[in-house]
């Protein structure tokens, strides 16, 4: 059984901050998310939603900021760090935070509430319980490409940087 998690008021002014960052957000045509990333104690990076500032649908709060925490850091493995979002993080976003090894997520309003307003991020989290054959936008294997050659080429690099 996991033990159960306390939330202390430095939680809460991190989470504070996440929440300033997504209303300042939307005063600058920005999506209402936003997110900070936390190493001992300390916000290293900060950020909001910018897809349709930056014509990016990859710009979520959420990946913003680890692209922001990284550069500060130097680093791509963000292990020792905490964020703190606004909202529930996407299916992308939680890939994200994940691939960058944070150790904690905090949010506040989740995927039911982002859908009420019109983020339909729960349409994702289905689609990924259905088989490939079964989802919305068709996904197709191609066979017979150079694909697995440039797998065995990493596979037996020994110079490599894993990640």
């Amino acid at each position: 059984m996991k033990k159960s998690i306390e939330i202390t008021e430095q939680d809460r002014s991190f989470m504070a901050e996440a929440v300033r960052l997504s209303a300042e957000s939307v005063k600058k045509g920005g999506g209402p998310f936003g997110a900070v990333i936390v190493k001992d104690g300390k916000i290293i990076a900060g950020s909001s939603n910018s897809v349709t500032i930056d014509t990016d649908p990859t710009a979520h709060a959420e990946v913003n900021c680890i692209r922001k925490a990284c550069l500060a850091l130097g680093t791509f493995d963000l292990s020792g760090c905490v964020i703190y979002t606004s909202c529930e993080p996407c299916p992308m976003c939680l890939g994200a935070i994940y691939w960058a090894h944070l150790d904690r997520i905090y949010y506040a309003n989740d995927r039911k509430d982002a859908g009420a307003i019109g983020f339909d991020d729960d349409f994702i989290y289905r689609e990924l319980e259905l088989p490939m054959s079964e989802r919305t936008t068709p996904i197709v294997k191609m066979e017979g490409t150079e694909a697995m050659h440039v797998f065995r080429l990493w596979d037996e690099k020994t110079d490599k940087t894993e990640y």
